[in-house]
């Protein structure tokens, strides 16, 4: 045997035996970032004209570099919308990456599309869609927003067309107030107009407040976008109103799930998703509340070559595929090259059924409330909002910025939590958002305790 092959199985047995100790580790460690400073003196330059060999490398990766990022699967990661795959999903995720799979096309993956398509079916029952239902795994819920949009918009113009009507100075779109700024992002891309229609009194953007804004504007609106499960509350929209209104002007009813969408899976919140079923597409995001691992956003439409005629690319390179009349993933969305990541979902939901799933999801709802239950109870917390779903939003009686930020700090030095502020209408606050079902009620209860040392 060669040096070189023996040295490439030394590697190769190093990353699997690191890959070993990542997955035993119950729960992983929290770890905190670094500054440039103490990675460059501990990593040093790694980049090199001769290379520093992949166990050298691996070594800096296993030492330095990890330790400097935060485990967004450790039940502690209580902050943005934390990330809690399962074994089976990171598992299978190793698997991907080394079968170099391309899930551009059915020519190059057929295997692998059927079997993403499948968890794309399932998804559009759960939201009541049709049979004929379908899309696409992009990387996240902003280029999946994006891409919706762009398909209401390239729909609203063919409608146009076909009707000999011209095209509007500037083309519009409605949303929440309190929308993923996403949507704000897209509308930059785009060049749209995204107008902002403000929340009831429970944080819902509702249908009566869409048709007051349509008054204005309705000529001009290609899109409607509810959110179910906003990032900052995890509220959800009055979906059914506003897709009646949607539906009623002809007018495209996207809802953005990113977050929120899993809660559909839970007896105990699907009536919040009631008139889902109206979306002319939606999108929820596996890597944050399905247990899967970065990145994967499920873009489902309700008429797929709608989808399709918006975004499927052309060229000569690409005829093959294209009049293939082939389900090809990269028509459905603002992508061309792409990797199955709907797969890791796909082995973990064969592995644990869906049934697995809703308990989940239900047991987070469930510790979500619990947890609201005692801050209602402490005289110095206040929650800001009630929780719908699994986000828990409260104030510490008269707590500035400052002092969140040091609490903060505190808890993530210790390992025991990684809480950032948040805040609603300048005033700060704290915020649960709990995914991981491996999050206890008694590390909740440790981390409030916090707040009066």
């Amino acid at each position: 045997m060669h040096k070189s092959d023996s040295e490439g199985i030394a590697l190769r047995e190093g990353i699997f035996q690191y890959a070993r100790t990542r997955l035993e580790y119950e729960p992983a460690p929290l770890d905190s970032p670094q500054s440039f400073e103490y990675l460059a003196e501990h990593a040093g330059p790694t980049i090199t004209e001769a290379g520093i060999g992949g166990e050298e490398a691996l070594r800096v990766f296993e030492h330095v570099l990890a330790p400097a990022t935060i485990s967004t699967d450790h039940p502690g990661y209580l902050s943005f919308i934390p990330c809690a795959p399962t074994a089976a999903s990171k598992l299978f995720d190793l698997v991907v990456s080394a079968s170099a799979i391309y899930g551009g096309s059915w020519m190059e993956g057929a295997g692998a599309v059927y079997a993403e398509n499948e968890v794309l079916a399932w998804l559009a029952r759960e939201a009541n869609l049709p049979a004929s239902a379908g899309g696409v795994f992009v990387q996240g819920g902003t280029l999946g927003n994006l891409s919706a949009l762009v398909a209401a918009r390239h729909t609203a113009k063919a409608k146009r067309v076909a009707n000999g009507l011209s095209m509007p100075a500037q083309w519009k779109a409605i949303c929440s107030a309190e929308a993923h700024s996403s949507l704000k992002a897209a509308a930059a891309v785009m060049d749209i107009e995204l107008i902002k229609v403000d929340v009831d009194a429970r944080g819902k953007l509702t249908g009566a407040a869409v048709e007051a804004a349509l008054k204005h504007s309705s000529d001009d609106v290609f899109a409607i976008v509810a959110t179910a499960g906003t990032t900052n509350f995890g509220i959800v929209d009055e979906l059914e109103s506003i897709g009646a209104v949607a539906n009623e002007r002809g007018i495209w009813f996207h809802v953005d799930g990113a977050y929120g969408l899993a809660g559909m899976l839970a007896d105990a919140t699907r009536p919040l998703f009631a008139g889902v079923e109206r979306a002319d597409s939606f999108i929820v995001d596996p890597h944050k509340w399905l247990f899967a691992p970065f990145d994967a956003c499920a873009l489902i439409y309700r008429n797929p070559e709608l989808g399709r005629a918006a975004h499927t690319q052309h060229g000569e390179y690409l005829e093959t595929l294209t009049e293939s009349g082939d389900f090809n993933p990269s028509d459905y969305a603002y992508n061309l090259t792409r990797r199955p990541r709907g797969l890791p979902l796909w082995f973990s939901l064969a592995t644990h059924g869906i049934s697995a799933y809703r308990e989940a999801v239900e047991s987070n709802i469930k510790l979500a409330a619990k947890i609201a239950d005692e801050i209602r109870r402490r005289p110095d917390l206040l929650l800001v909002r009630e929780p719908e779903l699994s986000v828990v939003v409260f104030e510490k009686a008269g707590w500035v910025l400052a002092d969140y930020d040091a609490w903060s700090a505190r808890l993530l030095a210790e390992g025991t939590a990684f809480v950032v502020p948040s805040s609603h209408k300048g005033r700060p606050n704290a915020r649960f958002a709990i995914v991981n079902p491996e999050t206890s009620y008694e590390l909740l209860l440790e981390i409030l305790e916090s707040m009066t040392n």
